[in-house]
């Protein structure tokens, strides 16, 4: 199975600021993109961090006669003060920026975003260098996927390929992502590997499980143990 990775759902084509951008200038391309977040890089496109509309918003949170730092202030605080002094994207921007490489995974990088707590991360290459950036709706296009897509990849790629389960014994109906795996296989332990990797494939959103089994492989098993100690007592 082929999963999809960030590079596969990334925005490639993204739109940058330089650390000496006038915070005017931030705000006029956010508009204009209709984005609420922009890297800002170097002249090697290396990430240096990200101002968003929050840290723009501090500038209007905390007027200039509330801009210097407080003993009893948080850290988050305290950061949302200095930067609404700021007037350029270098003193506004959060950094170090939170990035990904272009070859994560999709789960990975949503596991990112909520760990972050961020909206989007700033991907790149090997080399450290701005190749994209992927938002929570980019990561969410993988459930976008047909019904009939999910169906033939489970098909061939789970039952047939990895399983060597014929398309005859087991029959694959994929409703709203959701797949229904109804049929017998040969060997009981095979069914919880049959679910497992059906769940696995991009776009399922759950599996419901109707197999049935020609033969018993794990009570064959406990049987063979049981036989073994029986004989060596």
């Amino acid at each position: 199975m082929k999963h999809r990775g960030v590079q596969d759902v990334m925005t490639r084509d993204v739109v940058t600021v330089e650390s000496d951008t006038p915070y005017k200038q931030i705000a006029e391309i956010l508009a204009e993109h209709k984005i609420s977040g922009v890297p800002v890089v170097d002249s090697e496109a290396h990430v240096l961090g990200v101002v968003s509309e929050a840290d723009l918003l501090a500038k209007a949170e905390y007027p200039e006669a509330e801009r210097h730092r407080r003993l009893l202030d948080r850290p988050a605080t305290s950061q949302a003060r200095r930067r609404a002094g700021a007037g350029v994207a270098g003193g506004l921007m959060s950094a170090p920026a939170v990035t990904i490489d272009e070859r994560t995974s999709i789960v990975r990088a949503a596991k990112e975003m909520d760990r972050h707590q961020v909206k989007r991360l700033p991907v790149v290459d090997e080399l450290g260098r701005l190749v994209g950036i992927v938002s929570r709706p980019d990561l969410l296009k993988v459930f976008l996927r047909s019904d009939d897509d999910i169906r033939e990849e489970v098909e061939t790629d789970v039952l047939e390929q990895s399983l060597s389960i014929q398309p005859s014994a087991v029959r694959v109906t994929v409703v709203d992502g959701v797949v229904t795996l109804d049929g017998t296989v040969d060997r009981k332990s095979l069914v919880p590997v049959a679910v497992r990797l059906t769940r696995a494939v991009d776009g399922v959103v759950d599996v419901v499980e109707r197999l049935d089994y020609s033969f018993d492989d794990e009570k064959a098993v406990e049987v063979t143990y049981d036989y073994g100690r029986d004989r060596t007592e």
